[in-house]
Parts: structure tokens; C-alpha cells; sequence
């Protein structure tokens, strides 16, 4: 009986043999995986490249121009003699002095500056009656050069410390103020609806729509107010002071150093783009949202 059940196999069918696992990745996806992390790496080596391609150019030139008498070198030294002021500068420690005294200065007068500016932007750009009633006064006040208040705030704080964080806190407001404005005044509409037909209160709507929308522009008013501050604050130093970059720069001249001049004015531009560097980077990390 088992033999007139058994299921008879035709001879000219083969049972297929089970196929061999694949590799994760044949040798063509290998070599172009790799082809595209050599393009990735060779972009971003293009991107370090170019802009320190610029700065060697400008650097070369500041040091052949005066070695090849295209300008007096008394004048303008070569950039070496600059960078050897430098380090005397800092390794005496003179500099690091200077500079923070300058930094403590400037950073106070900028975080007063943000903490005034954004709530004060927010609520022009986003309640018409605010807008309305500060509009005239802000006005007035934004076209008013920081360093023409310069004599008022000495003679109303002094000579001291308030005359100068002052001065950085009214020229650094602005550019976050009017910055601010803009951004949450341009946020987009639908955002908004979107977010109040779920039902979010005014304080959960800021805080989950209109400030994550408005923080790319709040963010470039931040690095413009961040440069303004500087450069105010240099030329503050410049009139009354007895510490700080503007103060060294100001004493160099009148003392006829002048590669020490240079070296503070290569200071100023050092802390300046170290600021901007890590205000990119803030920026970046609360503006993760973004593609």
C-alpha cells in the first residue's frame, strides 16, 4: 500500500538547489559607496580650502608689499614683524589683559542687549498696538548714531565701566530688535492656523511655532548686533579707557609702536570671528528643525 501511494518524482525535473547567500554588497555598490565618500570627502576639503586659500593670499600680500617697498614699511610692517608683536604680546600677557577686559565688556553689553531686544521684538511684531506705540520712538532712536551718544553717556554714567556697556547694549539692540520684528512678523500664516485648530494656547503657540519659525532671522540680527558691539566698544576704548584692545591700539599709536598697533587690530579680528563662529553654531543647533 505504501507503494501505490507513493508520489512518483519525474525523472527530468531536478530539485532546485537552495541559492547561495549574497553578500551584502557586490563589488560595484563597494566601489560606488566608496566613490561617493571620496566625492563627499573631496567637497568638503574644496569648502576648508577656499576661503584659507583667500586668507593666505591677503596674508602674502601684507607681507610682500612692504618688503618689496610697494608701501613704507615704518608704516605698514610685514605681516611676520605683526605676528611676532603678537606673541610678545601674548606671552607677557599683556594681551590676554587687554582682551578681557574688552571681552567682559562686550559680552555683558551684548546679553543685556538680547535679553532688551527679542521679548521687545516679539511682542512689536506680534501686537499691532505695541507697534503702533513705540514705533515713532524706536525710530527716532535707531536712526541716531551709537557713537554720537558716546559724550552723552560719559557725562551721565561716567568714565568707568557703565558709560561703555551702556553704549554696546543701545548700539547691539537694534539689529536683534528689528531682526526680531521681521521674523516673527513673517512666519508663515498657515503655521499659525495649523497650530490654533489644534487648540494650542498663545504661550505654546510662541513657543512651538512662531519662535522655532523666527530664529534664523533673530539669529542674523544676533551676529550683526555681536559685530556692532565690538566695534563700538573698540572705539569707546579708544577715548577713554585705561585697559582693553581699543586702549592698546590708541596707546601703540601715540607711542609710534606700530607692529603692536597691528597686533591689536589682528586681536579685534580674531575675537570676531570667534564669536561668529560659535553664534553659527547656536544657531545650528536651534535650527535642527530645518533641512
Amino acid at each position: 500500500m505504501s507503494s501505490a501511494l507513493a508520489v512518483p518524482v519525474a525523472p527530468d525535473r531536478a530539485v532546485a538547489a537552495p541559492e547561495a547567500p549574497r553578500l551584502h554588497g557586490d563589488s560595484s555598490t563597494v566601489r560606488s559607496r566608496s566613490a561617493r565618500l571620496g566625492s563627499a570627502a573631496l567637497r568638503r576639503l574644496r569648502r576648508i580650502l577656499k576661503p584659507a586659500l583667500a586668507v593666505a593670499v591677503l596674508l602674502a600680500v601684507w607681507e610682500l608689499a612692504p618688503r618689496l617697498g610697494l608701501v613704507d614699511e615704518v608704516f605698514l610692517p610685514p605681516f611676520s614683524t605683526v605676528a611676532g608683536a603678537f606673541a610678545d604680546l601674548a606671552r607677557s600677557g599683556e594681551l590676554w589683559e587687554h582682551l578681557s577686559a574688552s571681552l567682559s565688556r562686550a559680552l555683558t553689553g551684548f546679553a543685556l542687549a538680547v535679553a532688551l531686544a527679542i521679548p521687545l521684538g516679539v511682542a512689536i511684531g506680534w501686537y499691532r498696538p505695541v507697534a503702533e506705540f513705540l514705533s515713532p520712538v524706536l525710530e527716532l532712536l535707531r536712526n541716531t548714531a551709537a557713537l554720537a551718544l558716546l559724550p552723552v553717556f560719559v557725562l551721565i554714567l561716567g568714565i568707568g565701566e557703565e558709560s561703555k556697556v551702556a553704549l554696546v547694549v543701545y548700539a547691539a539692540t537694534f539689529p536683534i530688535l528689528l531682526n526680531t520684528i521681521s521674523g516673527v512678523r513673517t512666519v508663515d500664516p498657515l503655521l499659525v492656523k495649523a497650530a490654533s485648530s489644534l487648540g494650542l494656547s498663545h504661550v505654546q503657540l510662541f513657543r512651538k511655532v512662531v519662535l522655532p519659525a523666527a530664529v534664523p532671522t533673530v539669529f542674523t540680527g544676533i551676529r550683526m548686533a555681536a559685530s556692532s558691539s565690538i566695534l563700538v566698544l573698540i572705539a569707546a576704548e579708544m577715548v577713554g579707557a585705561k585697559a582693553g584692545l581699543g586702549y592698546l591700539i590708541t596707546a601703540s599709536q601715540y607711542n609710534f609702536q606700530i607692529p603692536t598697533m597691528y597686533a591689536g587690530i589682528v586681536a579685534i579680528s580674531v575675537l570676531g570671528l570667534t564669536l561668529n563662529a560659535l553664534l553659527v553654531l547656536v544657531e545650528r543647533r536651534l535650527s535642527r528643525w530645518r533641512p
